[in-house]
């Protein structure tokens, strides 16, 4: 059989086997052995995950109806460094793609060289020396024009790509997980700072109630009907008061120097001014449908790393059969410039080139027992996200009517701790009891009231939980921003 003949069979038997590839074509595993048939706390079953990340979810936090927290967030969506970097990968995975996805096109290289050069008189020829008869001194310009194609019969280029562009799509859900996560801190700490600028004022303002009391009482001590120990007593409610207000101010700056890194602004420059929660947490409907969680980006790139790793195993599995390559060249060679692109100093060859492997110390066997263990790795990963992600709505969807009864409580609690200070002061004013009883009631009445500003912030930051563990908010954006403005009026 001549060359030319057997690269036409060569090239024909690639076009045949084109759509050949070795290894497993991938199927999705199953999230988990046994799924459950609805959430703890709602009425809708679930379903089969199909990981859709790529759906829109909107400006959730827009829901919560506050301008300040909508301007964080877009703050933080120009110039978050943790969010500029996720883009960068996700720029690298696109280039990575590119650059595996090359390999299924023939590759063209023009290299053209001029040398000047000279023959060794001593240069082997015919078994003997060539003797000095045979020594000159030349030039030499070639313009050669080299072509190389790999003829993917066992789809090892294929499978290259199609683990290249899974690995691809999971970096960009990996960016979706980070921008998430991102928009959930700065709500989260926007919501515990104003928490603890509802703190601050309740305590500035027991501080002023307290030093009025101190003074009645030091009046009263004056009068002779009070006790040296019931200005002990008022004065260390009042001190005792006091000392709380640093730590609350520490615990503010932390949390407003967090949102300035969150907004990518140097802390130092970052300012807040100070204003009360006055945002009512947003109402969970009943029955959120099971769908909801296919959006989170983190069970998405944990499903495509699977795809990634399945087609790694065809990769791995194309290194035991030969590699065929086509390889041409034809260009241009001659000792003078001059005469260099004259017909006569043509020049080309073409043929193909096999390569099989015979002996590698069992190096091939071993990429493939790695990739298969990778891929079983991510399978386990896979079904650990989603385990997760049902783990962490539940415990949202559980926080939200919890907090909600104990907040409920706490503020039932506080009128009775109020009724019960007004009691104890009348009683001390008539000269019944003791300061001890005031003081008690005072302290009773300050810590429910904290508890229940503290447990207000708690459910907007358990709101942001749940829109995170849902991968975004469980309402339409725009109907969820009428309802927060309806709320606020």
């Amino acid at each position: 059989m001549s060359l030319g003949r057997f690269s036409m069979v060569v090239v024909m038997a690639g076009g045949f086997l084109a759509g050949c590839a070795v290894g497993p074509d991938y199927t999705r595993p199953r999230a988990t052995a046994t799924m459950p048939t609805a959430y703890a706390s709602s009425t809708n079953g679930w379903k089969v995950a199909e990981p859709q990340a790529h759906l829109p979810k909107g400006n959730w936090w827009e829901m919560f109806g506050n301008d300040e927290l909508n301007r964080l967030e877009a703050e933080a969506a120009n110039a978050n460094q943790s969010l500029r970097a996720a883009v960068a990968r996700f720029d690298e995975a696109r280039a990575i793609t590119d650059v595996t996805r090359a390999g299924l096109f023939p590759r063209l290289d023009l290299s053209p060289s001029a040398t000047r050069q000279r023959v060794s008189g001593n240069r082997p020829l015919a078994g003997k020396a060539a003797g000095s008869t045979n020594t000159w001194t030349f030039n030499d310009f070639i313009m050669p024009l080299d072509l190389s194609y790999e003829v993917d019969l066992w789809g090892r280029v294929r499978r290259s790509v199609e683990s290249a562009r899974a690995q691809e799509q999971a970096n960009a859900d990996d960016l979706e997980t980070i921008k998430l996560s991102v928009q959930a801190e700065v709500a989260t700490d926007y919501f515990t700072l104003r928490a603890l600028d509802a703190e601050k004022e309740l305590l500035n303002t027991s501080v002023g109630v307290f030093c009025k009391s101190l003074e009645l009482t030091q009046n009263r001590r004056l009068g002779g009907i009070a006790t040296d120990l019931d200005v002990a007593q008022a004065e260390t409610v009042l001190k005792t008061t006091q000392a709380e207000l640093p730590a609350t101010m520490l615990q503010r700056a932390q949390f407003e120097h967090a949102l300035a890194v969150l907004t990518g602004q140097p802390a130092s420059a970052f300012t807040l001014p100070e204003r009360p929660l006055s945002i009512a947490p947003p109402i969970v409907p009943p029955g959120l449908p099971s769908e909801l969680l296919e959006r989170r980006p983190d069970i998405a790139a944990a499903e495509r790393r699977m795809a990634a790793a399945n087609a790694s195993i065809g990769v791995a599995k194309a290194a035991f059969f030969p590699t065929i390559r086509l390889n041409g060249l034809a260009g241009f060679e001659s000792v003078s410039a001059g005469t260099l692109f004259n017909w006569s100093s043509r020049l080309w060859s073409a043929g193909p080139s096999l390569t099989m492997p015979v002996f590698d110390a069992g190096q091939n066997s071993a990429n493939l027992r790695l990739a298969r263990a990778t891929y079983e790795e991510t399978v386990a990963n896979y079904r650990q996200n989603v385990l997760t992600a049902f783990a962490e709505v539940e415990d949202e969807l559980a926080s939200q009517n919890l907090l909600a009864s104990q907040h409920e409580a706490e503020v039932d609690a506080l009128q009775a701790a109020r009724k019960q200070l007004e009691i104890a002061d009348n009683r001390y004013r008539a000269g019944l009891v003791t300061f001890l009883e005031v003081a008690t009631a005072e302290n009773t009445a300050l810590d429910i009231e904290r508890t229940t500003v503290q447990l207000r912030g708690q459910q907007l930051v358990a709101a942001v939980a749940l829109v995170k563990s849902l991968g975004g908010s469980w309402q339409n954006p725009s109907l969820a921003l009428q309802s927060a403005r309806a709320r606020s009026r």
